[in-house]
């Protein structure tokens, strides 16, 4: 028993020493979202937890007075599924494949149009898993992500 005990405190500070993990907290990891909904660029975060459940908080680039609010669940046999509530009313359900453990895309229906979303991308990584509006490309990182005309 001592050893079983002696084990997983050995695997939680080396768990601990995990930058994505200290961020958050040591059973937690948060990671960047980009988001298409109904043809609009959203950012925000995700953060999971070592159960696979998760929250997800994203604004809107246009109008960061909208935003939405969500949980997920996940697992790496089955990805994960979630569902968010915009300030604006509309809502979405969600479905996500993980690439690796802190890194993934999904995609969705909201109340106003289709969604697709990665996370722990860079925007260029990002691209291939985007539904992005006709004409538009996604430029920029950090802050200054935005969709512009071709």
């Amino acid at each position: 028993m001592k050893k079983v005990l002696l084990s997983a405190l050995v695997a939680g500070l080396g768990l601990a020493g995990s930058p994505a993990l200290v961020e958050a907290g040591l059973f937690s990891a948060t990671g960047k979202v980009i988001a298409i909904l109904a043809g609009s660029l959203f950012v925000g975060v995700a953060e999971g937890h070592l159960n696979g459940a998760g929250t997800l908080s994203i604004h809107s680039k246009a109008d960061p007075s909208v935003t939405c609010h969500g949980q997920f669940t996940s697992s790496a046999e089955l990805g994960g599924k979630g569902q968010l509530e915009c300030s604006d009313g509309a809502t979405a359900t969600f479905h996500f494949q993980r690439l690796t453990v802190f890194r993934g895309h999904g995609a969705g229906e909201t109340s106003r149009g289709a969604m697709s979303f990665s996370y722990g991308l860079s925007a260029e990584e990002a691209g291939p898993f985007l539904k992005l509006p006709g004409g538009k490309k996604l430029t920029g990182s950090g802050t200054t992500l935005a969709l512009v005309d071709l």
